[in-house]
């Protein structure tokens, strides 16, 4: 513990924020060894603290080329009473998205996928993957997997701007009532950190969803990865 109660771990968030918080946007920090030197405290110990800033979105880390402050100028934040895309709740706020690399493979389900949709094993999937980004860094990481009888391919060839919940409206082939959804706290994989430039076990958003039908088909399977410092959730609960 050290000096008047605080810890060197608060001591070192409260030092590392105030330095991040008098570099403008786009500035690059020291070195990880001269900003451990100028803060008292190891490599190892200054990285975990970094960790916490980046999914913060404050600091973005580049491989060979440094950590850049970014301060997001505006949070996308929500209730989670209504499902709504990214594309329609960045707009509400005046915040532009856009959406960065795009993968649609045609696969056969396999046991998850089918369990999920209610189909059978093998049966053929859309398995679609993007990144979503925002001030010019990528935010979010999407999945969806779809039965290829509910959206087919060829409904991706243009005017696809990321939203899968979008593009079902816009189609209105399926009344769309409600979706399920879990929300845990998870560390990032290797292929999603890269995609999303953060560190190999960084914290992240999760959310896993079923999208319901008015017949109570399951027409959307999906994995929404979301960095935190670019979010806030929340739920208004009535009492009682």
């Amino acid at each position: 513990m050290a000096k008047n109660g605080i810890s060197i771990s608060q001591r070192l968030h409260e030092d590392l924020g105030k330095v991040i918080a008098d570099t403008p946007p786009g500035g690059r920090l020291l070195t990880e060894p001269e900003l451990a030197k100028q803060l008292n405290v190891s490599r190892a110990t200054l990285r975990e603290a970094m960790r916490t800033f980046e999914t913060q979105g404050l600091i973005n880390r580049r491989q060979g080329s440094g950590t850049f402050v970014t301060h997001p100028s505006q949070v996308i934040d929500t209730g989670l009473e209504v499902l709504e895309s990214i594309e329609t709740l960045s707009k509400r706020i005046g915040l532009p998205v856009s959406m960065g690399d795009l993968k649609i493979e045609r696969r056969n389900a396999d046991q998850e996928d089918a369990k999920a949709l209610a189909i059978q094993t093998d049966d053929p999937v859309l398995y679609i993957t993007r990144v979503m980004h925002a001030e010019g860094r990528p935010v979010a990481y999407l999945i969806d997997i779809i039965p290829e009888e509910i959206l087919p391919v060829e409904e991706f060839e243009s005017e696809f701007t990321g939203s899968v919940l979008d593009l079902l409206l816009k189609l209105g082939t399926h009344s769309l009532v409600s979706s399920r959804c879990e929300i845990n706290a998870v560390q990032a994989k290797v292929d999603i950190a890269k995609a999303l430039r953060i560190q190999r076990g960084d914290v992240l958003l999760r959310f896993i969803a079923y999208l319901f039908s008015n017949t109570g088909k399951v027409v959307d399977y999906s994995y929404s990865y979301f960095l935190p410092g670019y979010f806030n959730f929340h739920v208004v609960r009535r009492v009682g």
